[in-house]
């Protein structure tokens, strides 16, 4: 083992582990984990902190931002962060108009938080690795993750209110009649065939908020150890590595947004078809 070995994996370590406050049962106290030892004791109750403040104020972000053009808003000549907000809410309706077929006032606006709430989460990802947790640090806090999308809890925890949305569309438009049909009656209609219908179409339901977590979590975290392996790399390496992985990752930043907020759409779409 070489003398940076050690250095490697507790950096690695420290980019990837998130702010964990929880009960540690071997001290039977409420803390923060300062290992990951201490993390995994703590168990499925533990909160990872910096996610979920970081996700808080961005959302918060967000809402004050729309807020204050709606408020200061001008029908003639508008310009500047008014062009920027028209624009979005422009192009979310038109997917939302083209995709859904049907009528809802809550579907586009659900849709614009969807796509901007996780852009302002992927954008943290450009920041230089360590500015964030260098200034935590100063503050007395360590182990300060700063992606939000690269921690699983986060992107569950808005597939599963989108997989809610989802049940709620199939009951209002189909009913509890319409559903348990199509959930035993489809794709094959003989009534021997009903435990079969029912596993398919109980996997199909299950792994659409499934896949919309899974998606945006292995390329967000997959993105955020690539930077970190390239920041282990000699100064003159990080350039010629980083540079033209910034660049790509700048792309994949709002194209995961667009295909988590899209997929909400379809799925939404689709539980709202009759039978």
């Amino acid at each position: 083992m070489t003398g940076n070995e050690p250095y490697y994996t507790e950096y690695i370590n420290h980019h990837l582990e998130n702010l964990t406050f929880g009960f540690y049962h071997e001290k039977g106290i409420w803390t923060i984990a300062h290992t990951a030892e201490q993390a995994k004791n703590m168990g499925f109750f533990s909160i990872n902190i910096d996610s979920i403040a970081l996700s808080i104020i961005l959302g918060c972000i967000f809402l004050f931002v729309f807020r204050k053009v709606a408020k200061s808003i001008t029908i003639n000549a508008p310009k500047g962060l008014q062009n920027v907000v028209e624009y979005f809410i422009q192009f979310v309706n038109k997917l939302v108009t083209d995709c859904f077929n049907g009528k809802s006032n809550f579907l586009a606006p659900l849709s614009l938080v969807i796509f901007l709430w996780i852009l302002l989460m992927n954008i943290l990802d450009i920041l230089p690795l360590d500015l964030l947790p260098y200034i935590c640090s100063k503050f007395g806090i360590n182990n300060m993750k700063c992606l939000p999308t690269s921690d699983i809890n986060i992107n569950l925890g808005m597939s599963i209110s989108v997989f809610f949305i989802i049940l709620f569309y199939n009951f209002k438009k189909k009913g509890i009649n319409g559903v348990i049909y199509e959930l035993t009656r489809k794709p094959f209609k003989h009534w021997s065939l009903i435990p079969f219908n029912l596993i398919l179409e109980l996997v199909s339901l299950f792994v659409k908020p499934l896949s919309l977590a899974l998606r945006l979590f292995g390329n967000m975290f997959a993105a955020e150890v690539i930077f970190i392996l390239i920041s282990l790399l000699p100064f003159y390496l990080q350039w010629i590595l980083g540079v033209p992985w910034a660049i790509f990752h700048i792309l994949v930043i709002p194209l995961q947004a667009f295909i988590f907020m899209m997929l909400t759409i379809v799925y939404i779409n689709q539980a709202n078809e009759k039978n």
